[in-house]
């Protein structure tokens, strides 16, 4: 688990660094570097759909797949989400450490830390090879740009982004720790989908950072949608 332990280190210290820079920021300052991060944030989305869902043919050409199972995976996830008030719960949470306290900005950069650092293909593969070869390079590169940003967020939006490296332990040392079992079920189709559907979910974040109101925890359980539709045809095929 050295990929993870150092890419829980990254993000508590990038979180510390920020919320020193935090008190020379002025009001103007952090709008415009939320705005900065927002756009990035946005294009980081954009790119890792386009790279999961776009591919080149061997003339040169480009041809996309799954599109409609995005759309099922968002609109899904999105209604189960809304049912289970996941974004809901998790505001009402963050709020009430921000009262119990006085953590002011610790929901928005806890939520937000948590989706950025956890959804993406680097997360899950490279707590795959960790576990599997002891080969921490993609998590040590992730650990880095990791690091970048959480100096951002602890410097606009508070101490929560700190919070966020426990989801980072559990996820991705829990993928770690089960890479044995994981490998074979997440086929690179299996893993393109599912990555898809989660810089959908980043990009709903870079949205936010602009001053868009979406409710980016509840699209979580479309995260499963995928592997949900890949057991299904499995079984069919089994039984036709």
């Amino acid at each position: 688990m050295t990929g993870t332990l150092v890419n829980v280190a990254a993000v508590v210290a990038g979180g510390l660094v920020g919320l020193v820079a935090r008190k020379g920021v002025s009001k103007p300052m952090e709008k415009a570097l939320n705005q900065a991060l927002g756009v990035a944030v946005v294009v980081i989305g954009i790119n890792g759909v386009v790279t999961n869902m776009v591919s080149a043919n061997a003339d040169g050409s480009l041809s996309s797949s799954g599109e409609l199972l995005l759309v099922f995976s968002l609109v899904l996830g999105m209604a189960a989400g809304e049912a289970l008030r996941i974004d809901d719960r998790l505001a009402g949470l963050g709020g009430y450490v921000e009262r119990r306290f006085k953590l002011s900005g610790f929901a928005a950069s806890f939520v937000s830390g948590t989706l950025i650092y956890c959804v993406g293909a680097m997360a899950i593969v490279g707590s795959l090879n960790d576990g599997l070869r002891g080969d921490a390079s993609v998590l040590l590169v992730k650990s880095t740009l990791d690091g970048i940003s959480s100096i951002v967020l602890g410097a606009t939006l508070g101490p929560g982004v700190i919070f966020s490296a426990v989801p980072v332990l559990l996820y991705q040392g829990g993928i770690t720790l089960c890479a044995s079992a994981l490998e074979p079920l997440l086929t690179p189709a299996l893993l393109s989908q599912i990555c898809a559907a989660g810089f959908a979910m980043v990009g709903c974040i870079g949205v936010n950072f602009l001053g868009g109101k979406i409710k980016t925890a509840n699209f979580l359980p479309g995260l499963l949608v995928p592997p949900l539709w890949a057991l299904a045809q499995s079984l069919l095929g089994a039984l036709l």
